[in-house]
């Protein structure tokens, strides 16, 4: 029998890559989509088409109103969502407070009651905005905070792994590495404000990294702009 694994997909070139890399290492995934309030949901849109893609297990969607809370350009309609800038030191207004925190307690939730020890995310500690809780040192305390907060991990029956494949790679390199096990990416949504119909803005700092990747990579960039 397959081992399980719950993996975060968001629609994007990183979740879908990192979908791919667990199906292709032979676990059976069930799928986890958030809504959490964000301008768009084209990127969700993008998430149903790949999981049916993928033939997962099966596909949860969750609604959380992060957007109530604000202080976020991806959930704030009131702050813009910065275009044409390099990331610099400090964290940018496109960082959700709370989200990846939020997003793995609802993945452990799900695999805690799946009986699946695995969990993947796409995080990238290289290619990225600056945000705080993609990096190792969160990924190593969350995976303790799994020890310590789950009936599987204090019984001592069971511990946790929370993957992170995609963390210490360039744009380009999970690129290379999702052409070799033929991610179609023209199905993906990375850009901060795509249109109704999913098409990216080009200007902003997620549409940046992408561009940057596929030019790198020396792959054509099949991503549709408006």
């Amino acid at each position: 029998m397959k081992k399980k694994a719950v993996v975060l997909l968001s629609g994007g070139l990183d979740s879908t890559t990192c979908l791919a890399m667990a199906t292709s290492q032979g676990y059976a995934c069930h799928a986890l989509s958030v809504s959490y309030g964000q301008r768009h949901d084209a990127e969700l849109k993008a998430a149903d088409r790949i999981a049916r893609q993928y033939q997962v297990v099966s596909h949860q969607h969750i609604h959380i109103n992060l957007d109530a809370l604000g202080g976020s350009a991806l959930t704030d309609r009131n702050i813009a969502v910065p275009e044409n800038t390099d990331a610099g030191d400090t964290i940018p207004v496109t960082y959700v407070p709370a989200r990846n925190t939020l997003l793995l307690s609802m993945a452990l939730g799900m695999a805690e009651t799946l009986e699946a020890w695995d969990i993947f995310i796409g995080v990238n500690a290289v290619d990225y905005s600056g945000y705080p809780d993609c990096r190792p040192e969160f990924i190593s305390a969350f995976t303790e905070l799994a020890r310590l907060a789950t009936r599987a991990g204090v019984e001592g029956k069971h511990a946790f792994t929370i993957h992170t494949p995609l963390i210490s790679m360039s744009k380009s390199e999970i690129i290379r590495a999702g052409i070799m096990l033929g991610v179609d990416y023209a199905q993906t949504v990375s850009c901060y404000q795509a249109d109704a119909e999913g098409r990216a803005c080009g200007r902003c700092d997620a549409c940046r990294l992408r561009k940057q990747g596929f030019s790198a990579s020396g792959v054509p960039d099949p991503t549709r702009y408006q």
